[in-house]
């Protein structure tokens, strides 16, 4: 059967590797067309395992979900917090020509794009206060929750007496809404990851903060972000360090705001950044 390692950094996947025929011996029975005695023999037999070929486009390739896992994702809950646009991403300075509301806003759209491409959406619920990104997620079938604003912690809590209310038992996540590289296949990994375990949290590329944060149930959940929420979370949480760095760049800050660029971001926040660029 194929194997699975973890992949180079500049890629961040659990790659598929060629494993080799399985030789092995079967037990079968004889029987005697005369009538004589039953006999035990045994046979090799050999697994083969066909190959499989390279994907074209290795950010694109979905040869990479672990097989035992992806039956299960679409169990999940997702709950994405989002700032409103005006009072977002106060520590960012975008570039020359470029609102920090506008630059905010596409970091939302291009997670949630990358959410309701991996699970369901009917499971996918947002917490915001912020009207555009409230139709994007109803036209593409997710759950809105009005954001109280009074803060990250309260408004995830909303989102998990939703869950609770609606959605019901199951195993629930906790991802920021301001990660640009997300792709569908980052997220389908890291929940893989976090099915492990009863409560399990992934750091951010400083290893100090956080970006998703699961348990297997919603009332598992404790959610305490801010500063340090990385050792916060690690108190009652088993600490997945995955090699996802597209999942685990969160963008607060001009330097993480660089980083997402060489590693890729989605198409709304490419848009956004394009007159800079040009």
């Amino acid at each position: 059967m194929p194997r699975y390692d973890l992949g180079s950094a500049r890629s961040g996947r659990i790659r598929r590797t060629e494993a080799p025929p399985c030789l092995f011996c079967m037990p079968l029975i004889a029987v005697d067309q005369l009538g004589g005695p039953v006999r035990w023999t045994t046979w090799p037999a050999a697994i083969f395992v066909v190959g499989q070929g390279r994907c074209r486009d290795e950010q694109d390739c979905t040869e990479t979900i672990n097989p035992m896992c992806s039956p299960m994702i679409d169990r999940w809950r997702l709950i994405v917090p989002v700032k409103g646009q005006l009072t977002a991403k106060s520590r960012l300075h975008p570039p020359a020509g470029v609102a920090r509301a506008d630059l905010a806003h596409a970091f939302a759209l291009d997670t949630i794009t990358a959410a309701v491409a991996g699970l369901p959406a009917a499971h996918l619920v947002v917490v915001t206060s912020d009207e555009l990104t409230s139709a994007f997620v109803r036209a593409r079938g997710g759950n809105v929750v009005a954001d109280q604003g009074e803060g990250l912690n309260p408004a995830i809590a909303l989102g998990i007496g939703y869950v609770q209310r609606v959605l019901g038992p199951g195993p629930t996540a906790v991802l920021l809404g301001d990660i640009p590289t997300l792709r569908r296949q980052d997220l389908i990994d890291a929940l893989c990851a976090c099915a492990a375990h009863p409560r399990a949290m992934v750091p951010d590329a400083s290893g100090h903060g956080t970006v998703l944060l699961s348990a297997l149930s919603p009332a598992g959940l404790d959610p305490r972000f801010g500063p340090n929420s990385a050792r916060e979370h690690s108190r009652s949480c088993v600490r997945l360090d995955l090699d996802l760095p597209a999942l685990r760049t969160d963008v607060d800050d001009d330097a993480a705001l660089r980083r997402a660029i060489t590693i890729g971001v989605g198409r709304h926040t490419a848009l956004v950044l394009r007159p800079t660029q040009d």
